[in-house]
């Protein structure tokens, strides 16, 4: 069923894991997607292989202003319209005690994760202040909880939940729609990065300590938080927002 025909989707984020298997479902359900990631040789791989001409590409460092304003208004031009804006891209940053952290990786965790959701949010509500919408902020469970090493990506993982609930309240008017989703960890690059962090001889004996703290036993799959995105986009969330959506196989319980 093409739930989304003739709507736009929007994904920053766009080349990584999450971000591919989020625009290949809305393809599937008949919309058109944006994606956008600083890595343009990942973006035009990720297109080609999903090989359709209903999806598009642009390259943009979300921490820049004007190359932000650049995404959205290419947005438009190409497409018309922004129904979705899945406002993802994020990095993970090192794995090292508060007092180690480098203060470049921290200001860039920083930058990357607050300032550049920010952005996003900055420009995409003018376009869809005339016709609504629904945006959805990839947050995690260490936005509600703390986790020792990784104190830069737990803070902004927090600090976009309080920027969520700040834009559903201003976009209520308008019929634009603000939630989080907060995956536990999940099984693609960022947590191999993290478990390489975490247990430098031992990486794999680190990914068995993660999955033996989530009840369900296993991390979440790129597509289960695919299915949460989806949900928070449609017309079955029509009257969800300013919520945080946990995709954590009951590791937050």
């Amino acid at each position: 069923m093409e739930n989304f025909k003739n709507k736009t989707v929007l994904i920053t984020g766009g080349s990584g894991g999450i971000g591919t298997a989020t625009a290949k479902e809305f393809l599937l359900l008949g919309a058109n997607v944006m994606l956008v990631d600083i890595n343009k040789e990942a973006l035009k791989k990720t297109v080609s292989d999903l090989s359709t001409d209903k999806v598009a590409f642009v390259t943009a460092d979300v921490r820049d202003d004007e190359q932000v304003k650049n995404y959205v208004d290419k947005t438009l031009q190409t497409f018309g319209s922004i129904d979705v804006f899945f406002n993802n891209a994020g990095i993970e940053g090192e794995v090292k005690p508060l007092d180690q952290y480098s203060l470049d990786v921290f200001n860039r965790v920083i930058d990357v994760n607050i300032r550049g959701v920010y952005l996003g949010l900055r420009h995409v509500f003018p376009a869809m202040k005339k016709n609504g919408g629904s945006i959805i902020i990839t947050s995690s469970v260490a936005g509600l909880s703390g986790t020792a090493h990784v104190l830069p990506y737990v803070t902004s993982k927090h600090a976009v939940i309080g920027m969520m609930r700040t834009a559903a309240l201003e976009g209520a008017p308008y019929n634009i729609r603000v939630n989080t989703v907060n995956p536990s960890p999940v099984n693609n690059r960022m947590m191999r990065s993290l478990e390489a962090g975490f247990a430098p001889e031992d990486a794999t004996g680190a990914q068995k300590n993660f999955e033996a703290g989530i009840p369900l036993g296993r991390y979440a799959s790129n597509q289960d938080v695919t299915n949460m995105v989806v949900f928070l986009a449609s017309e079955n969330s029509s009257f969800i927002t300013g919520s945080v959506y946990s995709v954590d196989g009951g590791m937050t319980a």
